[in-house]
């Protein structure tokens, strides 16, 4: 049911709760995303520190976030055909199959960056 009077400031900071809620329920349940939360925290500094332009860094950053919310979507798919997937079936299997193929892209991309990006100055 949709709460009376949820527009403005009161939307706003009811949806910054919910969304709390969910990354703690992700990092709670979700261990592919606490791995790559932990890597993503090891990484930043390393961004934030390395020698390179602006929009080389804001790359390297983009690679890191895009991985979290592309798992978070995976988890989000994974937890929705869990409840209502009680017997086997194939387009179930073919949903979260998908979902993980989108993270397996997501860490490609962010692999290709940090490799284009950080090659050539440590080769």
């Amino acid at each position: 049911m949709k709460p009376e009077n949820n527009h403005g400031i009161k939307r706003i900071i009811r949806a910054t709760g919910f969304s709390m809620q969910g990354l703690k329920a992700a990092f709670k349940s979700e261990a592919a995303f606490r791995q790559e939360l932990a890597l993503a925290f090891l990484m930043l500094p390393v961004a934030m520190l390395v020698d390179v332009s602006t929009v080389e860094r804001l790359m390297l950053i983009l690679g890191l976030f895009l991985v979290l919310i592309v798992e978070l979507l995976n988890s989000a798919v994974e937890a929705v055909v869990d409840r209502f997937g009680g017997e086997i079936h194939p387009l179930s299997g073919q949903a979260k199959d998908i979902a993980s193929a989108a993270v397996f892209l997501s860490l490609v991309f962010c692999g290709i960056c940090w490799i284009a990006i950080l090659g050539p100055l440590f080769l």
